[in-house]
């Protein structure tokens, strides 16, 4: 079957759930509205988008196939995005006190910097996988693949935003440089708790 209208509005919502609920690109922007404000946060939010979309067609296409061939460098990867993760994460707990000035506490992470992420963001890879293998007919596959990925990427976008823009609003609340302290500690900490799948899964 194609791509029928009940299913693209199945599938919006399944981009809509799994966007705007956390994980690590969104306690990254939560912590990026907060530290830098939302202007200086874009950059950061179309990187996701726009990382996440390529992601969506290369899982399409057939590299989901290639880690099942070699799981050896799938687990690679995997151990990467841990340990650029844990980078971040020790990134925002250090982050020093709120400045409306752009050289005043650091830089918030980039366009590049962002869509690269996506590629070892382990919530990513699940989203990805989840929309190729539960939402793409056979029938006119590639163009399916290319309009999911396109509609995930449209509807990623502005939901993300919204912790940007939430962190944005909780800047006046953190000029204390104690709160802010306790609240960069805090996003690293989830930041560090979103790898718990994966070293559940090494236990077992």
């Amino acid at each position: 079957m194609t791509l029928s209208v009940d299913l693209l509005l199945a599938f919006a919502l399944f981009a809509l759930v799994t966007s705007i609920t956390p994980g690590p690109n969104n306690t990254m922007l939560l912590a990026s509205g907060v530290n830098f404000g939302f202007n200086r946060s874009i950059a950061h939010i179309l990187g996701i988008s726009s990382g996440f979309f390529v992601l969506v067609l290369a899982v399409g296409l057939g590299l989901g196939a290639v880690f099942e061939a070699y799981p050896l460098l799938y687990r690679v990867l995997r151990y990467v995005g841990a340990a650029y993760l844990l980078y971040l994460a020790w990134k925002i707990a250090r982050s020093g006190p709120l400045s409306d000035e752009q050289q005043g506490q650091g830089q918030p992470l980039g366009y590049w910097g962002a869509a690269a992420f996506q590629w070892v963001n382990p919530k990513a890879w699940v989203m990805a996988v989840g929309a190729i293998s539960t939402y793409t007919p056979l029938q006119g596959y590639f163009t399916n693949v290319l309009v999911i990925a396109a509609v995930f990427a449209l509807i990623n976008a502005p939901t993300v935003s919204l912790w940007a823009a939430c962190g944005s609003l909780l800047r006046n609340v953190l000029r204390n440089p104690r709160w802010l302290r306790l609240f960069n500690l805090g996003m690293a900490a989830l930041l560090v708790l979103s790898l718990a799948p994966l070293l559940l899964e090494n236990i077992r």
